[in-house]
């Protein structure tokens, strides 16, 4: 009978108990509209416009000695040689992706580049539907960041870098993987002030940067030519 609960105090700890969880379900839903309203903190949105083929932007002087151009660059040159070099296993994706007038390797190559380009066989097997039917990919993995070789100067206000980057690629089936093949690549940047590009590619590509020049400098080709063979 000493551990007998009396009704009264029953009842007087399920109150607390459902007002304890009460409180508690307030605070977390005065948390959650406070996150979905954050009226107090500053706020950044990006306002997109409808695409406009026939418009062009023009591009402002850009100071050569700025800090994050190389960075920016770099990073440019490495999704330059994803795009250019990935394959992924949906052959109408890589057709629009590759052979696409506004595709990412035709805007930023210039006509010989772009050429040289569509004349390598994974390139031709793709576009003719010669790609095998199971799951096929390449991919691309970096061997540290490109590195400038060399910049000129010419009239005109056009600057070209020349960069070096070493990467590994390999191609994988549902039969299995092949070695990671070692490639060193030259690439050639040009950078025009007052430069226009297209309205649609101004944030793809928003300094108007073109490769000029793709040379590989290992001896065992270019990747779309070799690293999806068997070894």
């Amino acid at each position: 009978m000493e551990n007998r609960v009396e009704p009264p105090i029953l009842l007087s700890r399920i109150t607390m108990f459902i007002l304890a969880s009460a409180v508690v379900v307030l605070g977390v839903l005065a948390f959650t509209i406070y996150n979905m309203f954050p009226l107090n903190r500053p706020q950044v949105f990006f306002l997109m416009t409808d695409l406009r083929n026939n418009q062009e932007i023009e591009l402002q002087e850009l100071p050569p000695q700025d800090e994050n151009l190389n960075t920016y660059k770099q990073l440019f040159i490495t999704e330059y040689i994803k795009h250019r070099n990935e394959v992924f296993s949906n052959p109408k994706a890589m057709i629009k992706k590759w052979n696409s007038k506004d595709g990412i390797v035709r805007t930023w190559s210039d006509n010989k580049v772009y050429a040289d380009f569509a004349n390598t066989a994974m390139f031709n097997a793709i576009m003719q539907g010669d790609a095998p039917d199971f799951e096929f990919v390449c991919g691309v993995d970096f061997v540290g960041l490109p590195m400038l070789v060399s910049t000129s100067e010419k009239k005109d206000e056009i600057r070209i870098d020349t960069y070096q980057i070493k990467i590994k690629y390999h191609c994988e089936d549902n039969t299995g993987r092949t070695t990671p093949k070692d490639y060193t690549i030259k690439l050639r940047l040009l950078t025009e002030e007052g430069n226009k590009i297209k309205w649609t590619n101004r944030i793809d590509n928003p300094l108007g940067l073109r490769v000029i020049g793709y040379e590989i400098l290992s001896k065992n080709g270019d990747p779309l030519d070799t690293g999806f063979l068997a070894d």
